[in-house]
């Protein structure tokens, strides 16, 4: 049997398309029908790479009695969170002010309005172990549904009240920010192990762009430590796939060596941008290392033919949390032979006894020196593990996703000069310009040949981004006029003229019960904040006047919300110090004896501007190109290029 979602893209909704479940997609029509037939309306919010989103699917959609007791009493709609980022904010608000927490799947009971008058996330078929099983719950919430409305319509208001409150006034910004989220992250760091808090523990890149930055521009010693020694434990664990690279979502244990197996595009993109700026600052091999396994996982399993980045790769296989990437040591010795896999094995930490349900996830924890002879042994058990177990992955292109990558890529050309990068990023791009951009209008994901959604926020904000990369790497204007158009767009249709800050969802995008507007920084930047530091980018590149306005309030109201928790706002605290004290600018006359390597020579946070024509203020010396350097707020005297470069030791 199939239900409402054959049809659909996303690969999510497709997973659901054969459950006994008359699913809907997100549609009026779903709501409609709700109204019509006076039903409650029961929404299933998730991803395709979601461990228990799974469970839940097997226990209670998959199951007759369950999806008998929806289809004759609710209206059911599924909803892919990637997709639609603006119905899973409102909604996981709403299951947070209910429960304390939130997740996936997202379990949102509401009325044809869309009004959610209860929300839980993952509930078992059946009651147990203290929690109320799907079945008694859908049959209790119909009781209440026929018989005392009332008070779930009254609960309704009132969690709609909550979750449309504004946040915090705007405030002018300044260094104690950057001092308190820094003595906050001081506090939270564990020292013998890397990372901040008590597990699960996330990698949270962005954290550590925010303390490598702050020791690159400040010289913080204690930043640049805490920063190491986490990239350092994340990459020996089994956070990171030693067989076929990349990193997994999160850590469930202190050490980095179990983790949550699912893979993310994002998480890959901005753990590239944190070890490619480690290299810069330290020059330690490592890190690029690190970085250039990272990117071969993502140009050997996440890329399409056309160019663009996947989604995910899944935690499970055959229905196993991470069967896909544990091993026995009897396994390794089969492939390898005797000898050579025992020392594999001794090199990998893969033991009889097993770190993770009888088997062991590959790791370096216990590796004191690197051994460079196993690398030569890793594709054999690569492909031996791929023929092993099914692994899913999420086929789907999201924009927003797309653009962090781009911007990973650039980071990597910037380091390696190793041109398949920069080709890599070249390629998202036309992507993201032939399939999932109509003029200055930028739509959601991208799969079998259709389009979703108009974008989001963070759609904009991270193409920005992207754009602003390729253009620092490249100095090539035409990425940095496209910036400056996307950066326009996105004020017009998200950004707050009365309070500041930029919407969630934008003018041309559906309106739902509520308007968000996100600014703390979770496993992403959020979109507030990276639009504060492309503003604060362009402020420097490309000046303008309504744009620079726009950038002062979002810097006031972004300080507000940040004011309580500075630390949750990683990638804001970036900008703010820019913003604060601006970053070295190189405007460079260009003459006859100009070479394409000047990308390679500035650092990545410099603002570099290219001028053709000599002019008053701007001459050529010595007829050559001439390089004018602003920094420290001070100007030096022009130079030529052999002084120029000369000066950064180069």
């Amino acid at each position: 049997m199939s239900n409402h979602l054959k049809g659909q893209t996303s690969p999510y909704l497709l997973q659901h398309a054969e459950n006994p479940v008359e699913w809907y997609p997100w549609c009026e029509e779903a709501f409609e029908r709700a109204k019509r037939e006076d039903k409650p309306v029961f929404l299933s919010i998730g991803y395709s790479t979601c461990h228990w989103c799974h469970v839940m699917a097997r226990e209670s959609f998959e199951n007759p009695e369950i999806a008998d007791i929806l289809n004759r009493h609710y209206i059911s709609v599924k909803v892919d969170k990637e997709e639609r980022p603006d119905i899973d904010s409102i909604y996981m608000a709403v299951c947070q002010a209910f429960t304390g927490s939130g997740g996936w799947p997202t379990s949102i009971f509401m009325t044809a309005e869309q009004k959610p008058f209860f929300a839980g996330t993952y509930f078992p078929p059946t009651s147990r172990w203290g929690s109320v099983g799907l079945k008694e719950l859908l049959l209790a919430i119909n009781d209440k549904w026929k018989y005392d409305r009332g008070s779930l319509l009254k609960a309704a208001d009132k969690i709609i009240s909550a979750v449309g409150s504004v946040g915090g006034a705007a405030v002018q910004g300044d260094e104690s920010l950057i001092q308190r989220a820094m003595e906050t992250y001081r506090q939270s760091f564990d020292e013998k192990y890397g990372g901040f808090g008590e597990p699960p523990k996330f990698p949270m890149p962005h954290n550590l762009l925010f303390l490598l930055q702050e020791y690159d521009r400040h010289g913080n010693e204690k930043a640049l430590k805490m920063a190491e020694k986490t990239l350092r434990q994340m990459y020996l664990g089994g956070l990171f796939d030693h067989i076929g690279y990349g990193f997994c979502r999160y850590s469930t244990d202190r050490f980095f060596l179990v983790p949550h197996f699912e893979k993310m595009l994002y998480d890959n993109a901005l753990l590239i941008m944190a070890y490619c700026r480690a290299f810069e600052i330290t020059k330690k091999p490592f890190y690029k290392s690190v970085a250039e396994k990272t990117a071969a996982y993502i140009l050997n399993e996440m890329t399409s033919p056309d160019g663009g980045f996947y989604s995910a790769q899944d935690a499970d296989s055959d229905g196993a949390e991470g069967k896909y990437y544990v091993f026995d040591s009897r396994e390794i010795e089969k492939v390898l032979g005797k000898e050579t896999g025992a020392g594999f094995c001794k090199y990998y930490g893969i033991t009889q006894q097993g770190n993770f349900q009888g088997k062991s996830i590959p790791n370096l924890l216990n590796t004191h020196e690197p051994d460079d002879r196993f690398d030569m042994l890793l594709p054999d058990i690569y492909q031996y593990r791929k023929g092993r177990a099914r692994l899913h992955t999420d086929d789907k292109i999201l924009t927003s996703w797309n653009s962090l990558a781009i911007a990973a890529f650039c980071s990597l050309y910037r380091i390696s000069r190793n041109g398949q990068y920069l080709h890599a990023a070249e390629a998202a791009n036309d992507f993201i310009q032939n399939n999932l951009c109509h003029g200055d209008t930028l739509f959601v994901s991208f799969r079998n040949g259709k389009s979703s959604v108009k974008g989001f926020l963070d759609d904009y904000a991270s193409y920005i981004f992207a754009l602003i990369a390729l253009y620092k790497v490249t100095l090539d204007r035409g990425f940095l006029c496209r910036a400056g158009q996307m950066a326009d767009k996105a004020a017009a249709d998200f950004f707050d003229y009365e309070g500041g800050g930029f919407y969630l969802y934008g003018r041309e995008n559906e309106q739902l019960i509520i308007r968000p507007q996100e600014y703390y920084d979770g496993a992403i930047p959020s979109g507030n904040s990276l639009m504060a530091y492309n503003l604060t980018q362009l402020k420097y590149l490309i000046p303008d006047d309504t744009r620079d306005s726009i950038l002062r309030r979002q810097m006031d109201r972004m300080s507000g919300e940040a004011s309580s928790y500075p630390a949750g706002y990683a990638m804001f605290l970036c900008a703010l110090s820019y913003y604060l004290d601006p970053p070295a600018t190189v405007t460079v006359v260009r003459g006859e004896d100009y070479c394409g390597d000047l990308p390679f020579v500035v650092s990545p946070d410099s603002i570099v501007r290219i001028i053709d024509t000599p002019s008053e203020e701007y001459r050529l010396l010595n007829g050559k190109t001439t390089f004018y350097v602003c920094e420290g707020h001070a100007c030096h005297p022009p130079v030529n290029k052999e002084q120029f470069y000369a000066a950064r030791q180069l």
